[in-house]
């Protein structure tokens, strides 16, 4: 039992990746029945046990990593045992534990409900799945910028094939418009990594952040310009404002379970703004220009999506612009560069995600009960489950509109507390009430126009009317209903251990930005106590190989305390390397040994 806790311990940080990684795989290789409907194939029970299994698994491995994370521990883990800045790491800290456990949180009764009937219409919607959840995890694990890129590609592929689980015309044109927003996205990203990269000459997040102060003017100019070019890219991830329009529509054509679940796709483009504009990019420059930027943008986003609801034709549009809505005030808070703005922004932004799925999930059950009227905001004849959904939609609009007591209330009161003694504090105060106010006139007009002035069924037995209302089913899809109440069940509990969490948020907001205790953590130091950093690229300085030459290597000491001591054991450390290492090793211990000395007596 020791030993595999230790093992636990020691390779804690890759189970969230690799958990979802072979799962995906292992249903891709399970195969599909070709041609035949899915609902007859023997292997689709198969499908739905291993992929739901494989999601309380991930759950409950985030639940652990929370846990540990919560006594403020910062887990590192890299990769070929290659040491940073120089490898691939993972990072475990409060942040990133907080994200995995609501990426779980949300995936479960998601996955459980499309297993019912959803899984159905696509052949590898539970493939495509857990390559989301991996792309997912990836991104708020991964400590370096480059595979921040990595991953955000693996999300691409795996939401657009989702986005088009259940086909048609419309879903594939709004498919094409999505991929091409994010290949430019991906584009712009590249160019942002050049750019930090040429100037600054490391990737990895606690390097850049250790090396920014130190570089040149026009170095440091260049590296702040990449940033904010990231901060685009993150922008259209997370649909802020002038970026986010393709948001609310395409969203609106995705399957019930896909547009739930893609609720947390807007929260990695907050999340990748908060830690690296947030926090690598952590020098007066950069705040400077970030900040005013970000308070813009963000005002501007959360009125917008607020207004824009008001005139939406149809529920889920209208659950995507209040998306856009609590993105905004979301940034509102992250531009404030203070701890408790930020502690208020993550516990509000848990809240959001959570809300917005259970909202679309109530589309699906709406749009089920309405017939030809579906999710349109008109007056329709009255749905067979009509007090059970209004209840349900009352409680999720005061949610969401945050009314008392409930957890958007509550995030929005700890994002105006944080506005103290700020000099845009009047601004935000009222950005903040009247979208609220806005909100709440919103979900009155949906519930009105869906609720209260539905029409009585038509009551003469010889009418097509009639026939068809009749053909409505009486319950909601199966696991509709049911997913609804899990999700409730976790904003009422969210709701009532607000202070606990709350302190956690503010744990978790002063651990994100004390960047020397990441430095300390993830960056090792040689035997003068240095830090072992990179160089920007130099042509004339080519790293030697068993294969390339033998170049010499001014650094060469400093591999031993870079990748283990079995690596160095391997054939590709020639002996020229060898002998390079052990030279300057004995160089720096005693720096007069290759001088001449004067001779002794008795020679």
């Amino acid at each position: 039992m020791t030993d595999l806790i230790h093992f636990w311990q020691q390779h804690a940080p890759i189970f969230s990746i690799l958990i979802p990684a072979f799962t995906a795989f292992m249903l891709v290789l399970l195969g599909n029945p070709g041609s035949g409907a899915l609902s007859n194939d023997w292997r689709q029970p198969w499908r739905r046990g291993i992929s739901l299994v494989s999601a309380l698994l991930g759950l409950i491995t985030a639940l652990c990593y929370l846990h540990d994370a919560n006594s403020g521990q910062i887990t590192i883990y890299n990769l070929s045992e290659w040491a940073a800045p120089f490898g691939i790491i993972l990072v475990l800290d409060q942040l990133s534990a907080l994200m995995l456990v609501l990426t779980y949180a949300l995936a479960v009764p998601i996955l459980w409900y499309a297993s019912a009937q959803w899984d159905e219409r696509g052949r590898y919607f539970h493939a495509m799945f857990h390559f989301l959840i991996m792309g997912l995890c990836g991104a708020f694990l991964t400590g370096d910028l480059f595979n921040l890129f990595v991953f955000f590609e693996i999300l691409l592929m795996a939401s657009y094939v989702l986005l088009l689980h259940g086909q048609g015309k419309v879903r594939f044109q709004l498919g094409i418009h999505y991929v091409t927003i994010n290949l430019l996205a991906s584009a712009m990203f590249l160019i942002g990594l050049g750019m930090i990269y040429g100037s600054v000459g490391s990737l990895n997040m606690a390097d850049v952040a250790r090396l920014m102060p130190l570089l040149e003017p026009d170095q440091h100019r260049l590296a702040v310009a990449g940033g904010l070019l990231l901060f685009v890219v993150f922008g259209i991830k997370a649909a802020m404002l002038p970026l986010g329009f393709w948001l609310p529509k395409t969203y609106a054509v995705a399957a019930t379970p896909v547009a739930a679940f893609f609720t947390i796709m807007t929260k990695v483009g907050v999340y990748a703004i908060l830690r690296v504009n947030g926090t690598v990019f952590d020098d007066t420059l950069s705040h400077s220009i970030l900040a005013p930027w970000l308070l813009t943008i963000g005002l501007t986003t959360s009125l917008y999506g607020a207004i824009a609801a008001l005139g939406a034709e149809r529920l889920r549009r209208f659950v995507g612009f209040m998306i856009l809505s609590s993105v905004g005030t979301i940034l509102v808070a992250i531009a404030l560069i203070d701890p408790q703005a930020w502690a208020g922004a993550l516990y509000y932004m848990v809240h959001s995600t959570l809300i917005a799925a259970a909202l679309y999930l109530m589309s699906g059950w709406i749009t089920s009960q309405r017939g030809e009227f579906k999710d349109h905001l008109k007056v329709a004849p009255q749905m067979k489950q009509h007090k059970t959904a209004a209840i349900c939609f009352l409680i999720m609009a005061l949610m969401m509109a945050g009314l008392p007591p409930f957890s958007g209330f509550l995030g929005k009161v700890f994002i105006l507390q944080a506005t103290s003694g700020h000099a845009y504090q009047a601004w935000i105060m009222s950005s903040i009430l009247v979208v609220s106010l806005i909100s709440i006139i919103g979900f009155t007009r949906v519930g009105f126009i869906l609720f209260w002035r539905a029409t009585k069924p038509e009551d003469d037995v010889n009418s097509e009317a009639y026939a068809a209302y009749q053909a409505l089913p009486t319950l909601a899809p199966p696991r509709n209903d049911k997913a609804i109440y899990i999700l409730l069940v976790l904003l009422i509990a969210y709701m009532v251990g607000a202070a606990p969490i709350q302190r956690y948020m503010q744990s978790t907001a002063l651990q994100s930005q004390n960047n020397p205790l990441y430095e300390q953590v993830i960056l090792k130091r040689d035997s003068d106590h240095n830090v072992i950093s990179v160089q920007p690229y130099d042509p004339k300085n080519l790293p030697e190989t068993k294969y390339g030459g033998e170049k010499v290597d001014p650094n060469a000491h400093l591999i031993p305390y870079v990748i283990s001591s079995n690596t160095l054991q391997g054939e590709h450390i020639s002996e020229f390397k060898q002998r390079q290492m052990l030279n300057q090793e004995q160089q720096l211990n005693d720096p007069q040994g290759d001088k001449l000395q004067p001779k002794q007596e008795g020679y």
